[in-house]
């Protein structure tokens, strides 16, 4: 039932329509929303503040922040056969009759029994599991049951997916990944020619950061220049603008897989495919993808109710929601003041800005001081307090270089912290193919400063975090890679507007906020909080010999969960190089991989399923071979006639039959069916003859050699001819079953073996 407007519902939100009311269901309970909601927003406005356990204590958990960086906020979508497990609620569009619930918390999400295990707490530190039951060995099998059932996140279907998925081969040639304002400029810039440029976002709405902000540009708001930009593109008929699209993986020669939800935010299940994967091949690619605000680390910091600056801004600004009435924030960045003005401006109490920088002057640190906001430099919470909610905070002063509390502490009221630690760029994509990032003292951030080729960073996550300068590397990067792809260079380019945004302090790089007691004797200083990883078990891993981050990553499980570590990564190293006294490059990040964020194997899938999943393939004569009368066998996918027989043969009079007629007159042969594999590179010529028994080195073009070749175990694995067409190039020739399975191992020695190889392989069976 649709009911009355909550108490924190405020009325400016700018993506929310107070006249189209929701109604909507979380763990069961009636609740209603906007349109222009997300799942998040409308959870927050209804004064839900635990939507969440956490995996190894079952603590509650709240939402902290907007986007694909929330970590905890992961909920079940929808019910039966077209349920998705594991959906961010910061991601989930609000619609008529959505159906959402925890993934964790039993019998309930607000009363889990399972929390118990987190007064065991401290029983429980990194290596438990391998500590604890390896002894006696007649129980292993008892164990695994046990954590197995305790282990896991959300439910997947256990019926048919009715929906239908696609997938769709994509050029051009230039992608922006990243719909914010360096996005949005690059586009527009790199569409000011003949060349295809494709724009993908995962929000709903683009913009960005400059969806939250007060920025004016050339004269106008921020959401006013973001429409604006997008009726140029939209104008433009060589550009192709996707949103809700999400680029999870980027490979080798500019291969990026995008993933849109194109039915997701519809109340009624449509005929349409419910999602896609672009496939898109770029000629050169701008990754546009940001930055995500890092929460600061102390004790208690995961009770809900705190949450990261950022997001403060963005519920009250976008989304017209108040997440609670009293805030205090702590901050070592300029952008912990702007949530605090935020929260006055929308009539809200702020208990104080508890800054750990010494002297902050920025322009919103003078402004929130006119506003009458307190303002105590040099000062940090060090312990939150509450359960299921932020009752208080604990605030003391810290030396200059933050590293411990001095003098004595005290006790404020507040129900909402927002903290602020600095940004994180978003560089996992362009780190997909091995490209090392290296640590920006600047930026405070790590940043790809050799980028795969062929591509470029520009704004939030190449370190760039104020809007002038995303508009001015968008441009510059832009022009270049036109200049590179031989489009003419034409007299106007896009000016860089002008921007009106406050200038800032430099950043503290502050990664672990002291307390009273040591990190191992004080309250719990959670890092990842997904999977309960706290300060004290990184500095536990460090003293048990784990001196590599990936280590640190596998025996504590920093960053193992669906976040991908958006939130924690930077914090872990920051407090794992300090226990081990190193610096943050020499500490370095843990590898990033596809997917960056979940996708769902029904859109990989696309309309590969059912009897497309193994497709009957038919030769050129497959009518002929019908209409006399062949039985047929199945060669790989391939339908080949098997023998003709007459009414009243045996198979054996048949076979013998064919073979007297082609003995005494022709036989014809269809050999189009067999894996052909194009083989290209300067050192085609030495891998293939590794791969077969007999050499290929001094094979002339125009001629063609028959080889064999073995499995490890010397066993033949396939036979075949291969051809040389010309110089550094060969068509390798297999049989019919068995071109899959080449192409797999010729790839596998490749990648894995011989790397060094300039070898291109491309299946050309078809």
């Amino acid at each position: 039932m649709i009911g009355t407007r909550s108490a924190r519902r405020l009325s400016n939100g700018t993506v929310v329509d107070l006249s189209r009311p929701i109604s909507f269901r979380f763990n069961g309970k009636h609740y209603t929303g906007y349109q222009g909601d997300t799942l998040a927003s409308a959870l927050l406005a209804n004064g839900v503040d635990v939507v969440g356990r956490s995996f190894k204590y079952a603590r509650p958990r709240g939402i902290v922040g907007h986007g694909a960086e929330e970590p905890n906020a992961v909920v079940q979508l929808g019910t039966g056969a077209r349920t998705v497990p594991n959906v961010k609620a910061t991601q989930i569009a609000l619609y008529d009759g959505l159906e959402a619930s925890s993934v964790s918390g039993w019998p309930s999400v607000n009363f889990d029994l399972m929390s118990v295990i987190g007064l065991f707490g401290r029983l429980m530190p990194p290596g438990f599991y391998y500590k604890t039951f390896m002894f006696p060995a007649r129980l292993w099998m008892t164990y695994e049951r046990l954590i197995r059932k305790a282990a896991g996140l959300g439910k997947t279907p256990t019926v048919a997916d009715p929906d239908h998925y696609d997938k769709l081969n994509q050029h051009c040639e230039i992608l922006v990944i990243g719909g914010g304002p360096a996005g949005i400029m690059a586009a527009i810039a790199a569409s000011d020619s003949e060349a295809r440029v494709i724009l993908v976002d995962e929000q709903e709405q683009l913009g960005g950061s400059l969806l939250a902000s007060d920025h004016m540009i050339a004269g106008i708001s921020g959401p006013e220049w973001i429409q604006s930009s997008l009726d140029i593109l939209a104008s433009r008929q060589n550009v192709q603008v996707l949103s809700r699209s999400t680029a999870f993986g980027y490979y080798d020669h500019n291969f990026v897989a995008v993933h849109e939800r194109l039915t997701d935010h519809l109340a009624m299940p449509s005929s349409q495919p419910r999602q896609r994967v672009h496939r898109i091949r770029a000629q050169r690619v701008i990754f546009a993808t940001g930055a995500f605000e890092r929460p600061l680390v102390f004790a208690h910091n995961d009770v809900p109710g705190v949450m990261t600056a950022s997001s403060i801004s963005t519920y009250l600004k976008r989304y017209g929601v108040m997440p609670g009435q009293i805030l205090a924030v702590c901050t070592a960045t300029d952008s912990g003041y702007q949530a605090a003005i935020d929260w006055v401006s929308c009539g809200g109490e702020v208990a104080g800005v508890f800054d750990t920088r010494s002297n902050p002057n920025g322009a919103l640190y003078q402004r929130a001081l006119m506003m009458g906001i307190e303002v105590r430099p040099q000062h940090a919470i060090i312990e939150a307090n509450g359960k299921k909610r932020v009752k208080s905070a604990l605030i003391a002063r810290l030396a200059d270089c933050g590293d411990r509390v001095i003098g004595a502490a005290q006790t404020i009221k507040c129900d909402t912290i927002a903290t602020s630690g600095g940004w994180s760029p978003a560089i996992h994509l362009a780190s997909h193919t091995g490209s090392k990032p290296t640590w920006d003292e600047t930026a405070l951030g790590f940043t790809v400063t050799t980028p795969p080729p062929g591509t470029r960073m520009i704004g939030a996550c190449n370190g760039a975090y104020r809007t002038a300068a995303c508009f001015d590397q968008a441009i510059n990067v832009a022009s270049e890679l036109l200049t590179e792809l031989g489009f003419p260079a034409k007299d106007w380019r896009p000016e860089i507007p002008d921007v009106e945004e406050p200038e800032s302090d430099a950043s503290q790089g502050l990664f672990l906020i002291p307390h009273l007691a040591s990190t191992s004797r004080a309250p719990s200083q959670f890092v990842d909080f997904q999977l309960d990883v706290t300060a004290g078990a990184i500095e536990l891993a460090a003293r048990e010999g784990f001196e590599s981050v990936e280590h640190v990553k596998r025996y504590t499980a920093l960053g193992f969960g669906t976040d991908q570590g958006k939130l924690s990564n930077i914090n872990g190293v920051g407090i794992l190089a300090r226990a081990l006294d190193k610096t943050m490059d020499e500490t370095g990040t843990t590898m990033f991989r596809p997917s960056y964020t979940p996708t769902t194997l029904g859109a990989i899938a696309g309309r590969d399923v059912g009897d497309l999943f193994d497709p009957e393939r038919y030769t050129p004569m497959h009518r002929w071979h019908s209409e006399n009368g062949a039985l047929f066998e199945d060669v790989g996918q391939w339908k080949r006639p098997w023998y003709y027989p007459l009414p009243g043969e045996s198979m054996q009079q048949a076979v013998n039959r064919e073979c007297l007629a082609v003995r005494n007159a022709a036989g014809l042969l269809d050999a189009s069916t067999l894996g052909k594999i194009d083989i290209q590179g300067p050192d085609a010529a030495e891998f293939i003859t590794r791969i077969y028994t007999n050499s290929y080195l001094k094979l002339a073009p125009g001629k063609c050699r028959y080889g064999v070749m073995l499995k490890e175990d010397g066993m033949i694995f396939d036979d075949g001819v291969c051809a040389c067409l010309d110089d550094n190039h060969y068509l390798m020739f297999t049989t019919t079953g068995g071109a899959a399975g080449v192409l797999e191992w010729l790839e596998l020695w490749h990648q894995t073996e011989w790397p060094d190889l300039k070898v291109y392989l491309t299946s050309v069976t078809d």
